[in-house]
């Protein structure tokens, strides 16, 4: 039993394998948190947690209740204006525009499993892996309004899963402007705040600050989770590392403007926010109508962060991707864009196929300009047939061609886009994103189409669904290059266009959810302009995105490793291209490029058929490689154990291990090589300390222990006695660690 609740005391113990979530009911109706973290008996009451002091100058409830001070206790869903000053979790405006509520406890009612959410993204308990969801009811009877907050504890991996549900059972219409998904009021302020933050082409970096009174948070207004900010985020205290100590994991199930917001107030307690962005929301709820929130996944650990990671990782597999790809391999492909541009016919194309079958590649993946009349980003978004000057015998037939050779096949779209040079646009101009009477900014010389009307959303389903079927479709590369400007619909009245951000993203949702129902084969990997949009809601129907248009290898390790905190490596689509590299000129090993690339959902983005005969043999070699391990580089236990983020950043290393500890895979990468350099040893993490191991097939075997304590001896990459000297610089080595039977 995950859910433990005592009656007499109205306290509510939320127990996983390691940790223990209490909250209870205080005086007033009001819910008070009591403890999050490690995991401790259950108690019928916890009087010791809940001890606090009457504090000067703070207002009290009232009167007759003067020690009961909102602002000096730890909350569950707190509410503004009525003595806490910090910021809420909710507010709304009623009809005669009061924005006091009083919300209180009604009653509770524990669910079997988790069901999953109607229009949203969602966990879920397919499985029966002894998940348990508890509500709690809360009502404000003056204005009849529910508010039922909701609770899954999934206890294998140590998370628990929140959410708001608003329900109107008035007469009169109120208007939500904030509705978190999940506030958490920690008892003290020593923790660092860890970010995950950059902008196009150096996404998810990590940053590293303690906590400091005031308002620290990172947030998205872009209408996507963004470039610049990532809904993950990490509390830990200021002596956690990878290895070792606590830390909290939050994450949003949730892909348009989010918050996530750490307040520390005057006496050290630390209030973490996380949600839907109160700027640019609005929510108008009419009698009868009910608005939820999208779901928070929060997860703690006492052992570092590479076992929040994996715990994490392991939830998203069990409880949020698609079943059938929680273990399915992705397929190694190739993908032409970086090889051609919009410059290609179908003989070119085939070509490039035609060496991928040879290399063993397995799918070949055609990305922007086959359709309209697309030869550059100025035309035709929106317009999904075929241009038959590129492919002259339609897209089903050079898809038929594809499919002879052996290959899946796949396809590029920009599905919530339009170009105003576009058939589309000459039909229907009031379907674009626009203020009337204003000007349009454009962006990639493209605007966006008004995914809040489902008349929009049902034309592009019916020509995206056309495509899929006369080219019997394997997989979707689903691109949004844009973020949205001049936020406003035509078709949604003045009092509603505060809704327009969260109706968009539902319309985007819905659009999904008809294809992945329709065409349930085709794997869906979501972009935008890169990982501009790598967030949980989009991995709920895609189960992998395209980490960053940056494919150079040195950029990607940073890219990477700042990801893997908080996505798995089976998420992240990661691809070898060609050098110099597009975005930064760097020339770097075709070797490196691969090691960097193994660890995600792997391929290949340059022109193949222009390839040496040695490079394409490497290729060979490599895609040889990657199969026989692909299971491991995808799903295996990844721990992280050098970090391009600390110290001069020079090296970079981590290792991945499969469930029985019998194989691992570590791969050591060096920036840039030092002369006459320091020892070095790579410490592994993630073995059986019992069992030996041979490392790339050595002689001796190596007991676990040894090689987790003593480490691997790393000697210089740089051969000073080659009569022909080469640079030793963007190195990278790989270490094949197997059992000893």
């Amino acid at each position: 039993m995950a859910i433990h609740v005592d009656e007499a005391n109205q306290t509510f113990h939320l127990q996983t394998d390691h940790t223990s979530y209490i909250f209870q009911v205080l005086a007033h109706g009001i819910l008070g948190q009591v403890y999050y973290g490690k995991k401790i008996h259950v108690k019928p009451q916890y009087n010791e947690l809940l001890k606090r002091e009457l504090k000067t100058a703070t207002p009290a409830y009232s009167l007759d209740d003067p020690d009961f001070q909102l602002g000096a206790i730890k909350q569950e869903y707190s509410d503004f204006g009525t003595g806490d000053f910090r910021r809420p979790a909710y507010q709304l405006t009623q009809p005669n525009g009061s924005r006091i509520t009083d919300f209180k406890y009604d009653h509770y009612e524990v669910v079997q499993g988790k069901q999953r959410l109607t229009g949203l993204p969602s966990t879920f308990d397919d499985t029966e892996d002894d998940a348990e969801t508890l509500i709690v009811h809360l009502t404000d009877k003056l204005i009849q309004l529910d508010l039922d907050l909701s609770y899954t504890v999934f206890p294998h991996q140590d998370v628990i899963v929140r959410s708001a549900n608003f329900k109107n059972h008035g007469v009169e219409a109120v208007t939500l402007n904030a509705a978190e998904s999940a506030q958490l009021d920690l008892p003290d302020s020593q923790y660092d705040l860890i970010q995950f933050s950059g902008t196009w082409a150096r996404e998810r970096h990590l940053i590293r600050t303690p906590l400091r009174s005031g308002i620290q948070a990172i947030d998205s207004v872009r209408t996507t989770s963004s470039h610049q900010q990532n809904p993950f985020m990490m509390l830990a205290r200021p002596n956690t590392t990878d290895d070792n100590g606590e830390a909290i994991g939050f994450n949003l199930v949730y892909s348009g403007n989010f918050l996530d917001q750490i307040e520390v107030d005057q006496w050290d307690v630390s209030r973490v926010l996380v949600g839907i962005n109160p700027a640019e929301f609005g929510w108008k709820l009419e009698p009868g109508k009910e608005f939820q929130t999208p779901e928070a996944i929060l997860s703690y650990t006492a052992d570092g962060m590479n076992q929040l990671s994996q715990q994490l990782a392991s939830f998203y597999s069990e409880h949020l991707v698609n079943a059938k790809y929680r273990r399915m391999e992705r397929p190694i492909l190739v993908n032409n864009w970086e090889a051609t541009y919009f410059d290609f016919n179908d003989e070119k194309l085939l070509n490039i196929a035609k060496q991928a079958k040879r290399l063993g590649i397995e799918m070949f993946v055609l990305d922007d300009g086959w359709f309209g009349h697309r030869n550059d980003d100025h035309t035709s978004l929106g317009d999904w047939f075929v241009d038959p000057k590129k492919l002259p015998n339609g897209i089903g037939a050079f898809a038929g061609e594809v499919h002879d050779l052996g290959l899946k096949f796949g396809l590029w779209f920009e599905p919530e886009m339009i170009s105003i040079d576009s058939e589309l646009y000459k039909k229907h101009p009031e379907w674009l994103i626009h203020v009337p009477k204003r000007r349009e900014t454009p962006g990639r010389n493209q605007y966006v189409l008004d995914f809040s009307r489902p008349e929009v959303v049902d034309y592009i389903y019916q020509m995206m669904a056309k495509v899929i079927q006369d080219t019997k479709l394997d997989y979707i590369k689903w691109d949004m290059n844009r973020y949205i400007t001049e936020m406003y619909s035509v078709a949604l009245p003045a009092d509603r266009q505060l809704e327009m951000p969260h109706r968009y993203i539902l319309g985007v949702y819905d659009l999904y959810a008809r294809l992945t129902k329709a065409f349930p084969d085709v794997l869906f990997e979501s972009c935008a302009s890169g990982g501009g949009r790598f967030d949980l809601g989009m991995m709920y129907y895609a189960p992998q995105a395209w980490a960053s248009d940056d494919t150079d290898a040195v950029e990607r390790m940073k890219v990477q490793f700042g990801t893997s905190y908080g996505y798995p490596q089976s998420m992240m689509g990661a691809h070898v291209s060609a050098v110099p590299n597009e975005q930064n000129g760097r020339i770097t090993p075709l070797e490196t490029r691969a090691n960097v690339a193994f660890y995600g959902a792997f391929g290949y983005e340059l022109d193949i058929s222009k390839m040496s005969e040695e490079e394409a043999n490497t290729v060979k070699k490599q895609v040889v490689f990657y199969k026989q391990h692909r299971a491991l580089y995808q799903f295996g236990k990844l721990y992280r154990l050098d970090s391009p983020f600390e110290g001069d950043g020079n090296v970079m290393s981590w290792v991945v291990v499969d469930d029985q500890q019998d194989h691992a895979i570590a791969t050591r990468y060096q920036i840039l090589n030092h002369p006459n350099a320091p020892y070095s040893r790579l410490y592994l993490k993630g073995l059986d300390p019992d069992k030996q191991y041979r490392v790339n097939d050595s002689e001796e075997a190596y007991y676990g222990d040894e090689l987790m304590n003593a480490g691997i001896h790393i000697g210089s990459a740089f051969d000073d006695t080659a009569e022909v000297k080469q640079s030793a610089d963007f190195s990278s080595r790989r270490f094949m660690i197997d059992v000893v039977k």
